[in-house]
């Protein structure tokens, strides 16, 4: 399988008025087609900062990016409905701006939300709207301008346990069946085992890749259902060692 992104010796520093403050350094990997990749490392470390680079929201200090022409689609922690718009008008929101609102593409996102379960929804406001609801459309929102990679930046730590659970498998689904490339940051070591084809481990900062496990399940399913596998557990241990977190 081919790479549709590579990343090699990426560092970023931020200047401040009390000096500089080096967040990544040297940091490499790449991204295969269809492929979902979760970075993992400690509070503070630079995943989302990684992310930012990538979606030009944020500069580089050096290093090289190449993504090959593709499209990037960014899913932030918060999913910034509008609350004055119908769930299909939040939906909409990213072809207005890209001046692609035409009616075939309307008729797309339509499909995306009978087909995600939010059919009975389409003309309500976000206020009525469960948190994973909410989440799913800020995701449909980021499908419809047809990304090819996806960034989800911490996009279920504002959900409970339960809901978290049911929508990691939501997603994870979706982005199976649109056949979408993805790489997420949390820190949530068992969703990313649960979720992820591989795990990207970042050191404190300065940030560099400490490691990159395959993750290789047996029966490999579901979100939920994986986290049932017996490598689980083992991949859990060796994940939260790599962290070397002090309490």
């Amino acid at each position: 399988m081919n790479n549709i992104l590579e990343v090699k010796n990426l560092k970023k520093t931020f200047h401040t008025k009390d000096g500089e403050i080096q967040a990544l350094e040297n940091v490499s990997f790449e991204l295969k087609d269809q492929e979902f990749v979760s970075i993992i490392g400690p509070s503070g470390c630079g995943k989302s900062t990684i992310l930012s680079i990538l979606a030009n929201l944020e500069p580089k200090s050096s290093g090289t990016i190449n993504i090959k022409d593709k499209k990037i689609g960014y899913m932030l922690q918060q999913d910034s409905l509008f609350e004055w718009k119908t769930v299909l008008e939040n939906c909409m929101l990213g072809l207005e701006l890209e001046k692609k609102a035409t009616k075939e593409n309307k008729e797309k996102v339509i499909k995306l939300l009978e087909t995600y379960g939010l059919k009975d929804f389409i003309n309500e406001y976000p206020n009525h709207l469960s948190g994973g609801m909410r989440q799913r459309v800020a995701l449909i929102r980021t499908l419809a301008t047809t990304p090819d990679i996806l960034l989800l930046d911490e996009a279920l730590s504002a959900l409970d346990y339960q809901s978290r659970l049911a929508i990691s498998d939501d997603i994870y689904k979706i982005m199976k069946k649109e056949k979408k490339t993805v790489i997420m940051v949390t820190h949530d070591i068992a969703e990313a085992i649960s979720m992820s084809d591989r795990i990207i481990v970042l050191s404190k900062r300065p940030a560099i890749v400490k490691k990159i496990y395959d993750i290789n399940l047996s029966n490999k399913s579901t979100p939920i259902e994986n986290r049932k596998c017996k490598e689980f557990s083992i991949l859990y241990d060796k994940i939260w060692r790599d962290l070397d977190v002090h309490i």
